[in-house]
């Protein structure tokens, strides 16, 4: 694409509504959060445009108000798999040949669907769905979502227009093709934004998808493709499948035109996918594109000239926020021995203040964790916890599944650098501190370092600037997003790029130019305008 040629508006955050008492994005939340409790809605997959009911319905509960139900899903099986990739590959030719900017049209014209007439559903459906609060719906399935398809936009718009040097004579040009086949996105619960991506971001560079959420998001899931078809979006660009797990693998990563997987979930999940792609790759007619984000044991250390106050801040709002759900969340955390009577006092001051409820109740900050399983497996941590010499429950430890899965902020506080809660994953609301002798930093930052698999985020705490570059480069691999002075959550398109190493993933940035380069297969095209009509060269001519 020429430079300056069909020029795409600038991509631009979208503005985070407040939703304080008495704003009208409050009172219309609510109305749409009414109309859907007021219904059970059924919901279909979507395949080649084609709504497929198969009977097959399981029912979707609030992780909230497990007694209640919003709808139902109709389930699908090998067959509905292997229809959704033949209506792919149906697709694809004419998706290849459509001009860039009609793509873009389609998919601008959604991210403006997102944030006009749609906001308030697909907030409300997270809220419900997911058990989010009003403003982590916001920031999530209303902005960063719309984020997500401007900015890829433009960064299509990018790639299009970097073009090699021409010499004389000659003109080179690359072409940037979609992925000889179809792509599989496999999305998690914990991000509407991030289930509306992972299946756009290649669609926008002319890919076709079979699009599989994770059942626990099914009702946004749904809500999306809506959006999605609104747009305009083709039939059997993007299909909607709702199978399970080893149903839908046996048939994408068997088929000879898988070309590229989308991902993100849990490491053991992802290393197992790519196990098998690896033992099937003498299938495919190309080498898959394989782009993962996984989990992360994201860490908060604080430096003897740190300000109190801020570290337990980024604490409560790190750790906690949405029920510690979030790849980012911090899950461990190394305060120095000199400050951590005074930082442990705030956070109880905070913790005393925070409230856990149902996300209908605006004054919650905290709801449900997302399923009895995730339930289940955060409560015998606890438990263990409790009984174990080398940790103490500080603050929380309240489990009650009566109601909805409701996980108090638990803090633990442990001896031993090297205890369970310090490096496995746990995805909730349970965070473990290690306190540390001030004059061991530089040895504190090498346990930090080597204690988890993960590489995802982290942030340090400190006024001492020559502590901050210390820190930073020590940690250089610990980390794909390093925060100073703030959270390790909240990355925002555009801003930071999002994505770690290490068991966290292959880092290929979501939200950047990085990652929408996977999505296409560059040609090299050059053309001689004036051929050579002998095949002797000056340097063969005779004395």
């Amino acid at each position: 694409m020429p430079k300056g040629v069909f020029q795409v508006p600038p991509a631009k955050n979208e503005p985070v509504l407040s939703y304080a008492p008495g704003t009208p994005e409050r009172s219309e939340l609510k109305k749409q959060l009414k109309a859907y409790r007021s219904v059970e809605m059924d919901i279909p997959m979507i395949i080649g445009g084609e709504e497929i009911r198969t009977g097959k319905k399981v029912s979707i509960h609030p992780p909230h108000e497990i007694k209640h139900c919003l709808g139902h899903y109709h389930q699908g099986d090998e067959a509905h798999v292997h229809q959704a990739i033949d209506a792919a590959l149906k697709a694809r030719s004419k998706w290849a040949e459509m001009s860039w900017e009609h793509r873009a049209s389609i998919f601008l014209k959604a991210a403006d669907l997102l944030a006009g007439p749609y906001r308030q559903k697909i907030n409300a459906a997270t809220m419900l769905g997911q058990s989010k609060t009003a403003f982590q719906a916001e920031i999530d399935s209303a902005c960063e979502f719309a984020d997500f398809l401007r900015f890829n936009v433009q960064y299509m718009t990018q790639i299009y227009s970097d073009q090699p040097t021409s010499a004389k004579d000659i003109w080179n040009r690359l072409e940037y093709r979609p992925l000889e086949g179809f792509v599989f996105a496999l999305t998690p619960f914990n991000f509407t934004s991030i289930a509306g991506n992972l299946p756009s971001a290649p669609a926008i560079m002319g890919n076709v998808v079979v699009w599989k959420p994770s059942k626990t998001a099914v009702y946004s899931a749904h809500i999306i493709m809506e959006i999605f078809r609104e747009a305009g979006l083709p039939d059997g660009v993007i299909n909607l499948i709702f199978a399970s797990g080893p149903v839908v693998a046996r048939e994408v990563f068997d088929h000879p035109d898988f070309a590229g997987f989308h991902f993100t979930g849990s490491t053991e999940v992802f290393q197992s996918i790519w196990k098998t792609i690896g033992e099937n790759i003498h299938r495919y007619k190309t080498y898959p594109r394989i782009v993962g984000e996984t989990g992360g044991k994201d860490f908060i250390i604080a430096h003897k000239s740190c300000n109190a106050q801020e570290v337990a801040t980024a604490i409560v709002r790190g750790a906690f926020e949405y029920q510690g759900q979030k790849c980012s969340a911090a899950s461990r955390a190394y305060m120095p021995a000199s400050r951590w009577e005074e930082i442990n006092k705030e956070v109880q001051s905070q913790l005393a203040e925070l409230k856990m409820g149902p996300p209908e109740n605006f004054s919650n900050f905290m709801n449900a964790v997302i399923d009895e399983p995730s339930f289940d497996k955060l409560e015998s941590v606890i438990k263990e916890a409790e009984q174990h010499p080398e940790a103490k429950i500080i603050a929380g430890g309240g489990c009650d599944k009566s109601v909805g899965f409701f996980i108090e902020p638990t803090i633990i506080q442990t001896t031993n650098p090297h205890y369970r809660t310090m490096e496995e994953e746990l995805f909730g609301p349970v965070l473990t501190i290690y306190v540390y002798d001030d004059l061991k930093y530089d040895e504190t930052l090498d346990v930090l370092d080597k204690s988890s698999i993960y590489g995802l985020t982290g942030a340090v705490f400190a006024k001492d600037r020559y502590v901050i570059e210390k820190t930073a480069k020590r940690l250089v691999n610990a980390a794909g997003n390093f925060y100073i002075n703030d959270k390790p959550t909240g990355a925002v398109v555009g801003q930071q790029p999002f994505g770690g190493a290490r068991g966290s993933g292959t880092n290929d940035k979501a939200g950047s130019l990085l990652n929408m380069m996977r999505w296409v297969s560059p040609r090299t095209i050059k053309e001689n305008f004036v051929p050579p009509k002998d095949f002797k060269y000056p340097f063969m001519a005779e004395e």
